[in-house]
């Protein structure tokens, strides 16, 4: 149930922020308009990077941190999950960034369940007519590994929340590597106490046994 600071709606309108003369072309005769749509999570470079000295032509892409998910998620090994769902999940959990764009938690002018709200209402656009009228089974699935992962009702949406701070973590790494330590991103670690699952558990220690190592080598 909301709260006082949890509204019910917002007044942010997805089809704003989508072309017009694309939304005319919207038909039930193909989900090209949709494919269309997905194009910006291509090109839209993710936040926490560019506002922590990555430059934009090497900032990774929400696409770019959503594929690498997904193929880690087909990596998992644990008996009891399904890293087929694991990936869908993954496919799926940043698709509504395509309109809504890539809010941190640094930005105080929109605060987490308006985030929220927002990316609601941009899958409901995107898994209604822009899919849903070509594809309704593809429409629903898409929303229902969505909501997966917003409400964390299965326990691959679990391990992909896991990975999906993992995955920052490994590209915060490279960027690391590729900036010979001189780009301060520490404070991105932070988020390495909040994995819970084993499997990726292990994989963090890995990564930060090989990070330990490689800034030993820059004092060397």
């Amino acid at each position: 149930m909301a709260t006082a600071d949890q509204p019910t709606q917002t007044d942010w309108d997805p089809a704003e922020k989508f072309p017009a003369e694309l939304l005319q072309l919207s038909n039930s005769k193909t989900p090209l308009v949709f494919f269309h749509a997905l194009t910006w999570l291509k090109s839209q470079r993710r936040t926490g990077w560019l506002q922590n000295g990555i430059p934009q032509e090497s900032a990774e892409s929400i696409s770019d941190h959503m594929h690498r998910m997904s193929l880690m998620a087909l990596c998992l090994r644990t008996g009891g999950i399904d890293p087929q769902k694991c990936a869908m999940i993954a496919m799926a959990h940043d698709v509504a960034e395509c309109l809504v764009g890539d809010i941190t938690p640094q930005d105080k002018s929109v605060t987490k369940w308006e985030k929220h709200l927002r990316e609601l209402k941009a899958m409901q656009f995107l898994c209604g007519g822009l899919l849903g009228s070509y594809n309704a089974a593809a429409a629903e699935q898409l929303m229902d590994r969505w909501l997966d992962y917003e409400e964390q009702r299965c326990l691959e949406a679990v391990y992909c929340k896991d990975l999906d701070k993992f995955e920052m973590l490994v590209q915060c790494f490279e960027y690391e590597k590729q900036y010979r330590g001189e780009k301060k991103l520490e404070q991105f670690y932070s988020s390495a106490k909040d994995i819970s699952t084993d499997e990726v558990g292990q994989w963090l220690q890995a990564l930060l046994e090989e990070r330990r190592a490689f800034f030993a080598s820059l004092t060397q």
